[in-house]
């Protein structure tokens, strides 16, 4: 299904290059034609008013320019067309390249990995050839920080999850309204749509009193000046008309004219189109009332029209927005008060919509983050949509558990990927996974917590089957020392593992999924394997379930004195005088391990006494 996929998007790009290089083509025949038209009317009226038929020679002009001007219009428009072709090119390619791990060819996002997460560094949620640099295509800054809670914020409520994913799951199924809804936003500028600055500038006190009273003022004296000039310059008066536009000068510059609100307003109707527009695209495709899309359109929204109220918006700060060339604002302002009539209409639209914007802004975000989602559905059809064995409070003594067939990491390409299956039962259950150096422990237990992520945040998984109950997810995977907070590489290991202790002993919560790598592996061996001991006994015992990976093969002996403690490992083989992993799950304590081996490999001096031959082939 992927590769037919694939293949029906590259089908689609082929198509688009037909377009564009016929466009371009008929492009330059407008461009001929241009040229052309322009000559011949140039010569044709110079040679008619030359031979004084002055009448002639102005229908010839006038004919002349209004055939440029037509052919002009039309190669605007193919331009146009051109340039949407072109922008649809790219949104189909970056399809191809979320397909194909193209990296290089994902455009990256902003995110940071916030600080102290339970699971967000350990998973690669943010950053190069991370999760969200995977699956995020929103356009507005409020769609990119709904999309990242839906990653960060778990687990949901159970009424929300479903109400989420049906959105999903609809959206997955409709390619063009997705491609059309980045389309729309593309076409009206590169830069994601910044609903906060607006919001801020819409709801920003504009500490002008009395404006109707000033613009009556200013107008009356404007008119006045403007009149009296008239006068002056037919010599009817004398100059009068200094001593009225002195009184505007002054009155300018001795009340407040907005000027903190005008100064953050610049620049910003570019953000209020590209919203009029989004939020008028997506209102085109609510009209249907039995749609998850229009569901979360009206309870959102209701029935109210954004689009109006944003483009009337958008209007007065691109009016505002002349302080941006302040010769040409002083030269309006001499003329008229043009900041004063601008904030007036600047300080109505704050009321009318200052209210519902944060509504607006709330419903683009959602759909937003739901397609996101759904292009990832979309363009991964073998992956599979989970269900969630039970839900939140109405467990009704069924036990937690996390049931997955074919499990694999949807970083990694598809013809690399292995997959295994995983499954806990209950509250205590443990998976101590064993195994060689490079044998693949890490990204077993990065696939488990990717993909329980993105489950709990609605989107398809890459299993074959995928089970579980609500989990607060925690990992110990990937810890760094922290020169800043002043701490060791063990002593940050210890505070993590203390939070995911402590997480397990809230009985109220939904339970937790530990993910622990290499326990304890900043100190040595013998308080290593007494701290692992005590602390999986311990881990056992709370509300919580999950894997802990180690390469101390004496805590396999755990087994038998931790009920719920199952072992699992990874290995690997020597052919050829290499290492060979399969990355394959396989049950029981590891038997081998390949430390010694990979450094008689790459050449390090090992103790002559040591007889690996007759050790086994690992080592």
């Amino acid at each position: 299904m992927a590769s037919s996929r694939m293949t029906r998007i590259e089908t689609i790009i082929r198509r688009i290059d037909r377009l564009i290089i016929q466009g371009t083509r008929n492009s330059a025949t407008f461009t001929r034609w241009r040229l052309a038209i322009f000559l011949i009317g140039l010569v044709g009226t110079v040679t008619l008013y030359k031979l004084d038929w002055y009448h002639s020679g102005n229908l010839a002009l006038v004919a002349f320019l209004a055939l440029f001007i037509t052919v002009a219009a039309y190669h605007n428009r193919v331009e146009t067309r051109i340039h949407r072709l072109r922008q649809w090119k790219q949104i189909k390619q970056a399809h191809l390249a979320r397909m194909a791990l193209d990296w290089a060819a994902i455009a990256p996002r902003p995110g940071e990995t916030p600080k102290s997460h339970p699971y967000a560094a350990d998973l690669d949620l943010f950053g190069a050839h991370s999760l969200t640099h995977l699956l995020d295509t929103t356009v507005s800054d409020h769609g990119r920080g709904r999309l990242h809670s839906w990653l960060l914020e778990q687990p949901p409520t159970p009424s929300h999850w479903r109400t989420r994913q049906s959105l999903v799951k609809e959206l997955a199924s409709r390619s063009l309204f997705r491609d059309r809804l980045a389309l729309e936003a593309k076409l009206t500028g590169d830069q994601e749509i910044n609903g906060r600055r607006l919001a801020a500038v819409l709801e920003h006190p504009t500490g002008l009193p009395h404006v109707d009273t000033i613009l009556a003022v200013q107008s009356f004296l404007a008119l006045t000046t403007i009149s009296l000039a008239l006068l002056a310059m037919f010599g009817l008066t004398p100059g009068y008309w200094m001593f009225s536009f002195a009184a505007y000068v002054l009155i300018y510059f001795m009340t407040d004219q907005g000027e903190e609100l005008l100064e953050h307003a610049v620049g910003l109707h570019h953000e209020t189109e590209r919203l009029a527009t989004v939020l008028g695209y997506i209102g085109q495709h609510t009209r249907r009332r039995d749609t998850a899309l229009a569901f979360a359109w009206t309870s959102l929204i209701g029935e109210a029209s954004p689009m109006l109220h944003l483009q009337q918006a958008a209007r007065t700060l691109h009016a505002i927005s002349i302080k941006a060339h302040p010769l040409v604002h002083l030269a309006v302002n001499a003329f008229c008060p043009w900041d004063l009539w601008f904030t007036r209409r600047l300080i109505h639209i704050q009321h009318r919509i200052k209210d519902a914007l944060p509504q607006w802004l709330d419903c683009l975000a959602e759909i937003e983050a739901a397609s996101a989602l759904a292009t990832f559905a979309y363009l991964h059809p073998d992956y599979t949509w989970p269900d969630p064995l039970i839900t939140a409070g109405e467990q009704n003594g069924t036990p937690p558990a996390f049931h997955a067939d074919r499990l694999g990491h949807l970083l990694l390409p598809a013809k690399t990927r292995v997959t295994n299956d995983v499954h806990l039962k209950e509250l205590g259950s443990i998976h101590l996974i064993t195994g060689s150096n490079m044998s693949g422990k890490s990204t077993f237990l990065r696939t488990i917590g990717i993909n329980l992520c993105l489950a709990q945040a609605g989107a398809p998984v890459c299993a074959h089957s995928f089970e579980w109950t609500w989990s607060r997810l925690a990992c110990c995977i990937r810890v760094d020392d922290s020169l800043d907070a002043g701490l060791s590489f063990f002593y940050a290991e210890v505070k993590r593992l203390k939070t995911i202790l402590d997480a397990t002993k809230n009985m109220t919560a939904p339970p937790v999924l530990f993910l622990i790598d290499e326990i304890f592996k900043g100190t040595n061996n013998r308080e290593r394997l007494i701290g692992s001991r005590a602390y999986i006994t311990e881990l056992s015992q709370g509300n919580g379930f999950g894997l802990v990976s180690t390469h101390d093969l004496e805590l396999a002996e755990l087994e038998s004195a931790v009920p719920r403690l199952v072992n699992a490992h990874f290995q690997e083989t020597v052919s050829a005088g290499a290492l060979e992993f399969d990355y394959r799950l396989r049950p029981g304590p590891c038997p081998t391990t390949n430390a010694l081996r990979i450094m008689e490999l790459e050449g390090l001096p090992i103790s002559p006494t040591l007889n690996l031959r007759q050790n086994g082939p690992h080592g």
